[in-house]
């Protein structure tokens, strides 16, 4: 992937896509942080300004099970997000990425947070 195609980011964040994790660069469109880890998103007929529809998606926030519904073209990924549906288009560009990734179950556990030491 091109990287001048992402908007500047300073870590990568976890989301998880129909029960796999991923690791996606903070501050981007959802439609870039799959293409991060999808190459095949690129090649998809999305048309990136919302026309077509091609990128919908539903999704769920961190301890809320509401289920959103949003185009990745326009809605920013963000930590902890889960990806529960897939338009065809996304579902398909994604195939490769989603049968490597580990599903969430047996993804390595988040390092913990490291306090600075005492002086």
């Amino acid at each position: 992937m091109d990287p001048s195609l992402l908007e500047p980011y300073q870590k990568l964040i976890r989301i998880v896509v129909l029960g796999r994790e991923f690791a996606v660069p903070e501050n981007n469109l959802l439609l870039r942080q799959m293409q991060f880890v999808a190459e095949d998103i690129g090649y998809g007929k999305y048309c990136w300004n919302a026309e077509c529809r091609y990128c919908e998606v539903s999704y769920q926030r961190p301890g809320d099970d509401t289920e959103h519904t949003g185009l990745a073209c326009r809605l920013r990924g963000f930590d902890g997000m889960r990806l529960t549906k897939l338009a065809a288009e996304v579902r398909y560009n994604m195939s490769e990425a989603l049968a490597r990734a580990p599903r969430e179950e047996d993804a390595p556990a988040a390092p913990a947070e490291v306090s600075p030491p005492r002086e």
